[in-house]
């Protein structure tokens, strides 16, 4: 079997988006339903681009499981390592729509979402070795068994490399609040992760939280200090800075009018990993990224409205840095 370019492994579930836009939830009257979880959005977004992409979560032995499967399979995601935890539901989230800036979401994980009882069984672990890319998620460093299965995993994974290499191996911070006990709980398992990627990722508030550090220039430098080769931080309205050893490179937004920005991040993550898979230069592939996240926020869903290559390249094109 070829190696994957891109796996991914974290959250799963189901996405039920309002279609009334601007109300609170209380006065919503029809939701649709979507495909949702970071880890699962980053490897349709990467298969959406074509990548080979997989996803190693867990669904409840219920009605949604089928709608999961179903629809990765549709976005192109090998579904093979999607198990069914028969004590537990598939987590279903709520969101409110308040463009341009406010999208409240309510989880329902309780009393624990499938995906955070992923042992190492639930893995081939000759997959995750040969990936070009292997993508974890900060959410599933916040409860166990997921923990020590993905610290197991990283660990071995960066046994895997060849001499003087290291495969490319990213943590999203994605820190969630709502699924820790405190935000210096989150910092060290994050810190504990980080010591064995290669590539972190995550905005200005989740770099604070795992390094105590806001200021994306500060928090690329002790990102970097901890040992690894590239520090993405995003910035919002702001764009994307990165740093390796050797640069620092800055991007500036791609601006769209605001739909839902809940799919940006896992846009932008989906994108870069497809990219640098394919062995793109640090600055074009970030800029693609971006203009995959503002494509993403400007539209309702996440991965059932993420853009093809050929859409992102005609924001980029338009942007303004470029349609000069």
């Amino acid at each position: 079997m070829q190696p994957y370019d891109v796996i991914t492994t974290g959250r799963v579930g189901v996405d039920l988006y309002p279609q009334q836009i601007g109300v609170p939830l209380a006065e919503v009257e029809t939701f649709a339903k979507y495909l949702g979880g970071t880890a699962t959005n980053v490897a349709v977004q990467a298969a959406r681009l074509g990548s080979r992409a997989a996803v190693v979560t867990k669904v409840g032995d219920d009605g949604f499981g089928p709608f999961v499967r179903d629809a990765l399979r549709r976005f192109g995601v090998d579904d093979r390592w999607v198990g069914t935890d028969p004590e537990l539901h598939t987590p279903i989230v709520f969101c409110e729509v308040h463009p341009p800036d406010d999208f409240p979401l309510l989880f329902y994980r309780a009393p624990k979402a499938p995906d955070m009882n992923l042992r190492p069984e639930d893995f081939d672990r000759d997959a995750v070795r040969q990936a070009s890319l292997f993508w974890i998620t900060g959410t599933g460093l916040s409860d166990e068994p997921s923990r020590s299965t993905l610290l197991e995993l990283l660990i071995e994974r960066g046994q895997s490399g060849s001499a003087g290499t290291a495969p490319m191996t990213v943590l999203d911070l994605d820190y969630r609040p709502m699924f820790w006990s405190s935000a210096d709980e989150a910092s060290r398992w994050m810190r504990k992760a980080l010591a064995h990627v290669t590539i972190a990722v995550g905005n200005e508030t989740e770099v604070e939280v795992a390094i105590g550090e806001r200021d994306p220039h500060e928090a690329a430098a002790r990102l970097l200090d901890l040992g690894l080769e590239l520090a993405v931080v995003k910035r919002g309205p702001e764009g994307v800075l990165a740093a390796t050893a050797s640069s620092v490179i800055e991007v500036p937004p791609v601006r769209l009018k605001v739909l839902n920005g809940l799919g940006a991040g896992d846009a932008f993550g989906g994108t870069l990993a497809h990219a640098l898979v394919r062995g793109w230069e640090l600055e074009p592939a970030l800029e693609l990224a971006n203009a995959a996240g503002a494509l993403a926020a400007s539209r309702l869903a996440c991965a059932d409205d993420f853009g093809t290559l050929e859409e992102i390249e005609a924001v980029l094109d338009r942007s303004p840095r470029h349609a000069a």
